[in-house]
């Protein structure tokens, strides 16, 4: 008989790609996770890693062991969902990971409008990385996260998502720069200019960068900060010019077709009808619907 707690290390480590890494995220030891995997492995009567040095990867069986993981996890979930929705589900805690602007834009003005018609629900707010959090809500870290579309693997089937909003990328420039006061600003204009960008692995910098790439320059990045107000606070004081989301950092609109943001909310698939969670993503699409029709975010996309 496989123990499904053993599965969940197996899957760690597939996430992770260390044993390290899958006992940090598990909040266990190395040794520990080793043992389990070792007894994962006598349980299922196949080997499931091959072992070179301290290097692990997963045996055509480990992948397929790996599938049915996703697999338990997500029916652990759906009876964790009906046993909430059972006992009616209108008190208890929703631990949300989100980037700062969607904090701001959606996520707070949510929790104000809970406040009010659902008392008893709990929201706690971390604050998190687009491209962070969506491992941390695989993991259990968080059961809800705010993310941006094009850092998911939109295959995933471990998650189950619906969007929030689209919002633009604007040019940020200096008070006294020559295109300040422009209706709008050709990026290519800009290429002989000392740029400030987030730190590489943040999904604005991959944005930043292919849009500069489509106007035929690489930006020559001097100052890397992921916290908007510094960026803003760089730009100000004349050290460069800067690309980012409208509702981070409000500049001039990009010619063109301009780069966007297309932001959502992602939960463990299985979770979605639990009733918590559902009360949460109800308050949130309603903050969207609000803010939309005053003007300050673009238009709603769709996922498959």
């Amino acid at each position: 008989m496989i123990d499904p707690r053993r599965l969940r290390v197996l899957r760690a480590l597939a996430d992770h790609g260390t044993v390290t890494a899958a006992a940090s995220a598990l909040h266990l030891t190395p040794s520990a996770v080793s043992q389990q995997l070792a007894a994962l492995e006598s349980e299922a009567g196949h080997e499931l890693l091959r072992r070179r040095g301290r290097r692990v990867s997963l045996t055509a069986a480990g992948e397929l062991l790996v599938a049915h993981a996703v697999a338990v996890a997500a029916e652990l979930e759906r009876a964790s969902a009906t046993l909430a929705a059972f006992s009616a589900g209108t008190v208890g805690r929703v631990n949300v990971g989100s980037f700062a602007s969607a904090i701001t834009q959606v996520v707070a003005p949510a929790i104000a409008s809970l406040r009010l018609t659902a008392p008893g629900v709990e929201v706690r707010v971390r604050d998190v990385e687009g491209h962070a959090s969506v491992p941390l809500l695989l993991d259990g870290g968080i059961d809800l996260a705010i993310t941006e579309e094009y850092r998911l693997r939109t295959s995933d089937e471990r998650l189950t998502r619906f969007p929030l909003y689209t919002e633009p990328f604007d040019v940020v420039l200096p008070p006294r720069h020559p295109l300040a006061g422009a209706e709008s600003v050709d990026l290519a204009a800009l290429a002989d200019e000392p740029w400030i960008a987030t730190l590489p692995g943040n999904p604005v910098r991959d944005v930043v960068e292919l849009a500069c790439e489509n106007a035929g320059f690489a930006p020559r990045i001097e100052h890397t900060s992921d916290d908007f107000s510094a960026v803003g606070a760089l730009v100000r004081a004349g050290a460069g010019v800067a690309l980012a989301p409208r509702n981070a950092l409000r500049g001039v609109p990009v010619s063109g077709d301009a780069p966007l943001r297309r932001v959502f909310a992602a939960v463990r698939r299985g979770s979605e009808g639990h009733p918590l969670i559902c009360l949460v993503r109800d308050a949130l699409t309603v903050v969207h619907r609000v803010v939309h029709s005053g003007g300050q975010l673009e238009q709603v996309f769709e996922v498959d």
